[in-house]
């Protein structure tokens, strides 16, 4: 660990930059000429003068791991964010330091998950702006399990395997366990998430089952989109599922998909469709 200070001008979150509406602190302000020089409120005030000396930049005392944190006031899916460094000088002070996202404030919110470090081109010109990657964000982000908010329903029912305990968030993929949904042997077997609105789908995870029978999932597709045609089956595909003996968990990315239902279905062939889990993790459409 070694000691430490840095400034930050502005800092702000894209699309909407939900920053200007959040609460920011630090970890110990800067005490400079002017009580308002070193604010952590500076850094959201929507202001990107990169010069401290005129009064827009937040700054900490030099110490060890400093840290500056803006509580959004609510849970949010981040899709982008860009920093304005100082400017006027010691620009090289922010470099190396971690950007966390989360829901806790354990160690001061530095113990939510790492999504990126700053890292400066010093040699160039364009030290000033920090933007992070959008597309590896919006992925990594702190989307939640829409699953668990929505309804499932089937082709049909095989015993006590109802359509909602693929989405009770209980991974146990034990068929014995009443945890995994299970239609009838069915020609094109299916079964569907509806999110209750359009959402946008970055990833999901299914759990299949393996203590017997793991190959009947094998060639499922994944289909995402706002239409019930075919029971929601001819909606976009965002992934094949291709079985490995012995995998329990498989995790596909949809890249930001829009669309109401979540269709996993068995094409082409009579089959029974057992699903464990199925978390679907994304944001509201805006």
């Amino acid at each position: 660990m070694h000691r430490q200070s840095f400034a930050l001008c502005l800092v702000l979150e894209l699309l909407s930059n939900v920053a200007l509406r959040g609460k920011a602190t630090q970890s110990q302000r800067y005490k400079g000429e002017s009580f308002d020089f070193g604010a952590a409120s500076n850094a959201i005030d929507g202001n990107t003068n990169p010069n401290f000396i005129d009064g827009s930049c937040s700054h900490t005392a030099s110490q060890t791991n400093p840290w500056w944190r803006v509580d959004l006031l609510d849970s949010y899916t981040i899709t982008h964010i860009i920093i304005t460094n100082r400017g006027d000088c010691c620009h090289d002070r922010i470099n190396g330091a971690n950007i966390h996202i989360g829901n806790s404030l354990t160690l001061n919110g530095a113990a939510n998950p790492l999504y990126e470090k700053i890292l400066l081109f010093l040699d160039k010109d364009s030290w000033v702006v920090f933007e992070t990657f959008s597309e590896r964000i919006e992925r990594r982000s702190v989307c939640e399990n829409l699953s668990l908010q929505g309804k499932a329903t089937q082709s049909s029912l095989y015993q006590f395997g109802f359509a909602y305990n693929a989405i009770d968030g209980n991974r146990n993929n034990e068929w014995g366990k009443a945890s995994c949904s299970h239609t009838g042997n069915d020609r094109r077997p299916w079964w569907r998430l509806d999110l209750r609105k359009t959402r946008k789908v970055f990833s999901i995870k299914i759990v299949n089952r393996v203590e017997a029978v793991e190959e009947r999932l094998n060639k499922a597709e994944i289909r995402i989109g706002d239409s019930l045609d075919d029971d929601g089956n001819n909606n976009p595909r965002c992934a094949e599922i291709i079985v490995s003996p012995g995998k329990v968990l498989y995790e596909f990315q949809c890249n930001g998909m829009e669309g109401r239902y979540v269709n996993i279905v068995i094409p082409d062939r009579s089959e029974y469709l057992t699903l464990c889990e199925v978390e679907v993790y994304g944001s509201t459409l805006e």
